[in-house]
């Protein structure tokens, strides 16, 4: 599944021109989902938090079962041989990824020794500084560690994230606020998310339900360093409708302002626009 273009494949000790076929029919990531990944981006001639992304890939791959063949470090040496063919004015998505091969007798738990690995680099642009979302509630929650592989960025898990994205959709809305299984809220169908009220910012506690992302880790802590008071805690949908302004993080945009959910609208405020241009001062000082 292409979403951008330009894209380049490292697969079997190579990198490929274009996006090159790695998988097999009978492979088990193939039919029964043993596939894990990660993303990070290089932009304006940057690759922020490259590394964490890299171990992060490996710990996914663990709680599925398989066994990392790279380490991190080799990982971002790969990846950063790949971006020499990228200039810094091209935004590139970062995608490491690993499947399982074999199976055991029963063919469902992956055999640990028989693990693919594969990098894609795909160009796709970052949202303009101006974009915006809309979000509305969905019927579909996190599930929990007991009944998922929550503590993984899994590509199993992302049928329920369509699930959200489609109810949403069909509502008016470009994004879903969603629920862990105790009704609070976890974050939205494709980013962790934050509000700010009175000043202070305010983001779900990490709880199992949900990947406390890299890039939101990040801002908490950039957050803090510039003066902000930064909450995690156990918050419901009526603390977002009450909140002065929401923003959601992730790797794809760094940060996107909410401007309505369902019937509340919002501005979009100045800790959002100080949590990007903190984002963009701390990576340009990581370059």
């Amino acid at each position: 599944m292409a979403v951008g273009k330009n894209i380049r494949t490292y697969f079997e000790g190579q990198w490929h021109e274009g996006d090159a076929p790695i998988m097999r029919a009978a492979d088990h990531g193939s039919w029964l989902g043993s596939s894990v990944f990660d993303g990070a981006r290089y932009f304006d001639g940057m690759a922020p938090d490259l590394l964490a992304h890299c171990a992060r890939v490996n710990r996914s791959a663990e709680a599925l079962m398989l066994t990392p063949t790279v380490t991190p470090e080799q990982m971002v040496d790969l990846v950063r041989e790949g971006l020499q063919s990228y200039g810094p004015d091209q935004a590139v998505y970062i995608r490491p990824m690993y499947w399982g091969i074999h199976g055991d007798v029963t063919a469902i738990v992956p055999q640990k020794d028989s693990t693919g690995f594969a990098i894609c680099l795909e160009e796709i642009p970052m949202a303009p500084e101006t974009a915006s979302v809309t979000l509305t509630t969905t019927r579909f929650r996190r599930p929990v560690l007991e009944s998922a592989v929550v503590n993984a960025k899994a590509g199993c898990l992302y049928p329920n994230n369509a699930r959200m994205l489609t109810e949403a959709r069909s509502k008016g809305f470009s994004n879903a606020l969603v629920a862990d299984a105790m009704g609070n809220v976890a974050e939205t169908a494709t980013a962790n998310i934050f509000l700010a009220k009175d000043g202070e910012v305010f983001t779900p506690m990490p709880n199992g339900t949900f990947l406390a992302g890299i890039t939101r880790a990040r801002h908490i802590k950039n957050l803090r360093a510039d003066g902000f008071t930064v909450h995690e805690a156990v918050l419901s949908f009526d603390d977002f409708h009450a909140a002065d302004e929401v923003f959601m993080s992730g790797n794809m945009n760094k940060v996107t302002p909410v401007t309505a959910l369902d019937d509340t609208q919002y501005q979009v405020g100045p800790i959002a626009r100080r949590a990007r241009a903190l984002y963009w001062d701390w990576a340009a000082s990581e370059r």
